[in-house]
């Protein structure tokens, strides 16, 4: 587990990541066995550094144990035991109070879906009769991480199988992780404007309103608190980021490149980069053609603010997940 070339570890951050101890292999479920997810430890490990939980063991709950499930008692869901009814609600949810420390350096977190305790979306709940009520349930762990957290990258296993999602969330973990690289190390309002300036692309492609308050932030940083600068600069970017992108976005960051350097291009090259962008504006073509050229065109003499965009390569080459029509 996470091994890394030494050329990979020198070029790329390494994201830290909380996951359901189930997924990565860790035989903790219900019924003694785990969920072990291989994208997370046969594609992502290799890339990252995992701190696993399993808030129902961490709560005294034994292998093999009986089942929780979600209850509704007034206007609260409750985490209830199918063995004696006990509520679990507050134990499970103060695990993420007990680990926030630990938590809150993370750079993304994957959950176990359908579960009473970590899932994200869309469990079911009852009522004291058994009956089914609704649909909309959250797991009490997760509910407490994303409520503390609002900010850190969350999803949950069975979304990632959605490739968009996948990528989506495995770009915003490495945005994560450069930024709070740039945290912890002594930064001063240069760096920030630098780490403004690398991921000018990327923050356009997924908003350009979100672009300009990161922007905004970055230049005023030699003014003001550094703490609330720090405080005001994630939750932006963290915004932007979290925000969806779409082919519209990605063709204007696209066009946008293009105006820095079309001048430095011949005829042919110009031509056929513009052709690229436009061919991928109209579903014609996947992300990855544009990309490539503008890529190829930095590597070669390109300008240096072309080549440092994280835009072109925002998670290493070889996770390969830039579906074929990528949005």
């Amino acid at each position: 587990m996470n091994t890394l070339t030494p050329e990979t570890e020198k070029t790329e951050v390494r994201p830290r990541l909380g996951a359901s101890s189930c997924l990565l292999g860790v035989p903790v479920r219900y019924n003694g066995g785990h969920s072990r997810y291989r994208f997370l430890t046969d594609e992502l490990d290799r890339y990252v550094e995992w701190t696993e939980v399993c808030p129902e063991a961490e709560i005294g709950l034994g292998t093999p144990r009986p089942t929780l499930h979600l209850q509704r008692r007034g206007e609260a869901d409750r985490v209830i035991s199918s063995g004696d009814g006990s509520d679990r609600t507050d134990e499970l949810a103060g695990i993420a109070d007990a680990r926030l420390a630990e938590l809150s350096g993370l750079d993304g977190y994957v959950l176990k879906n359908k579960s009473p305790s970590c899932g994200l979306l869309a469990l079911p709940v009852f009522n004291e009769d058994k009956q089914r009520v609704d649909g909309k349930g959250r797991g009490a762990f997760a509910g407490r991480l994303t409520e503390l957290l609002p900010e850190l990258p969350v999803e949950e296993q069975g979304r990632l199988s959605d490739p968009a999602l996948r990528e989506a969330f495995v770009e915003r973990i490495f945005a994560h992780a450069r930024l709070r690289e740039l945290w912890e190390a002594s930064w001063r309002p240069r760096d920030l404007v630098d780490f403004q300036t690398r991921h000018k692309l990327q923050l356009m492609a997924h908003s350009p309103e979100g672009y300009r308050e990161t922007g905004r932030i970055a230049a005023r940083a030699g003014s003001e608190d550094r703490e609330g600068t720090r405080r005001d600069y994630t939750e932006a970017f963290c915004k932007a980021m979290a925000t969806r992108t779409n082919r519209g976005r990605h063709a204007n960051a696209l066009q946008h490149a293009f105006g820095m350097i079309g001048d430095g291009l011949d005829d042919v090259r110009r031509h056929d980069l513009l052709a690229a962008i436009e061919d991928y504006r109209e579903e014609r073509a996947p992300l990855s053609l544009p990309v490539a050229l503008l890529r190829h065109h930095g590597a070669a003499d390109g300008p240096d603010w072309l080549r440092q965009q994280t835009y072109l390569r925002p998670y290493p080459d070889d996770l390969r997940l830039r579906h074929a029509l990528a949005v």
